[in-house]
């Protein structure tokens, strides 16, 4: 007898060998317990914020720590609102701020693998108002007034990716990059704004650039010019291209540019220190960012750090990089763009140890060597204490989410990091 079924048989089973099944794609968050982590030690985690917030030092935090794709360790400390006695919900809503750039990073590498764009090709191509930039030479602090010298050559999307175009950032950026661009109108992307996104980025195009692209690192307005492209180039607003093409298909249902009235009782307070670094309310005019700006109807979207989001969400979005680009069987980008993506670019160390990738810091091998994260971890944060980071040796997804900045007890965060990588055993 003739077993015509067995090579159909044979590749079922191969498929069901390679291909991992759609519930070790998710973050599984029943109760089972991970038996890599000790959860006695774990719990000190809850001793080291629950001592920070009685003594004034913290408000209130989120963290979150997926093991293995489980949810391990998932917590509220302290006060959504520490006026009210507000409890913090562990699905608080963080203006999660820079955390929005490796999202907007991801947006791009999407169109790059539809073929529309290319990382070294100029951005010039698309927003010809960049073509030909221009690069300080001499600035007098007085009246404000520079001269330039001509770039050696235009800014590429990899430049831009890399923090490495000579842009700067307005209100946080250089002394002189802050004057130039307030001079100009040029915001930091966050509040309510009559012009369009392309308005300003196209002024923005005829500023000087801080330096030579691709001769240094310098965070700057890069990500926000990344999120104008992904609209020239899509079609698409960046709100609408990324709840169609990330946020909706991982399940991110509580990230937004406009955050719904319906969800705003769970948005946390953002605070800051007076003189004296006692905890006060970020008032609305502080550093030119009401901090309404969630609620405030806009059609400006910061690919910088316009978004809100809860750490489960931002959880979401960094396990489907782990997964090498796929999520609750959604393929977003392929394994090799994210293995590009997490892989250092620079030439020369961003901060005197570690490189950068498209969206992300790398840990090197030096500061592995020093810290617990282990070489090859990929990271970020947000401007109002909230940071983020993945371990693909350990394969973990860490969060640690608070609203307050500047915060002069800020190693909590570090502390924090040293307690989730104690608590596991192997």
């Amino acid at each position: 007898m003739k077993l015509s079924f067995l090579p159909s048989l044979c590749i079922a089973i191969a498929l069901s060998v390679v291909s991992p099944p759609i519930h070790a794609q998710v973050v599984q968050t029943g109760k089972k317990q991970n038996n890599s982590v000790d959860y006695s030690r774990l719990k000190r985690i809850d001793t080291l914020i629950n001592d920070y917030i009685s003594k004034n030092w913290l408000t209130g935090a989120v963290t979150l720590i997926v093991k293995d794709n489980e949810l391990v360790q998932y917590k509220g400390y302290g006060y959504l609102d520490a006026a009210t006695k507000k409890p913090m919900p562990e699905n608080a809503i963080f203006r999660i701020m820079s955390q929005t750039k490796a999202i907007t990073s991801t947006g791009i590498m999407i169109l790059y693998e539809q073929g529309k764009l290319m990382l070294d090709e100029p951005i010039a191509n698309f927003i010809p108002e960049f073509k030909n930039p221009i690069v300080l030479d001499t600035y007098n602090a007085a009246d404000t007034t520079y001269t330039t010298v001509p770039a050696k050559r235009e800014i590429t999307f990899r430049d831009l990716l890399t923090h490495t175009s000579g842009l700067d950032y307005a209100d946080i950026g250089t002394p002189t990059g802050n004057a130039i661009y307030a001079k100009a109108g040029i915001p930091s992307g966050l509040g309510e704004f009559k012009a369009t996104l392309l308005a300003k980025m196209k002024a923005l195009a005829k500023l000087p650039l801080q330096f030579q692209p691709g001769e240094k690192w310098q965070y700057s307005l890069g990500s926000d010019l990344l999120g104008c492209l992904i609209e020239v180039i899509s079609g698409q607003n960046l709100e609408d291209f990324f709840r169609q093409n990330i946020f909706d298909p991982l399940g991110m249902n509580d990230t937004y540019f406009n955050l719904p009235a319906a969800k705003a009782n769970r948005l946390a307070t953002v605070y800051t220190e007076d003189d004296n670094h006692k905890i006060i309310k970020w008032s609305h005019t502080f550093r030119n960012i009401d901090p309404d700006y969630p609620l405030m109807k806009k059609q400006y979207f910061s690919g910088g750090a316009g978004l809100s989001s809860t750490a489960l969400d931002y959880a979401k979005f960094m396990q489907m990089l782990l997964n090498g680009g796929k999520y609750n069987d959604n393929r977003i980008l392929s394994p090799r763009t994210v293995e590009m993506m997490t892989s250092g670019q620079l030439s020369f160390m961003y901060n005197g140890n570690d490189n950068f990738g498209l969206g992300f810091g790398i840990t090197s091998a030096k500061s592995a060597a020093r810290n617990a994260r282990s070489e090859g971890s990929f990271a970020w944060g947000g401007y109002y204490g909230t940071t983020y980071w993945a371990d693909p040796k350990r394969k973990m997804v860490c969060l640690i989410m608070t609203q307050q900045s500047p915060n002069s007890h800020g190693e909590f965060s570090a502390k924090v990091e040293q307690m989730i990588y104690a608590s596991l055993t192997e």
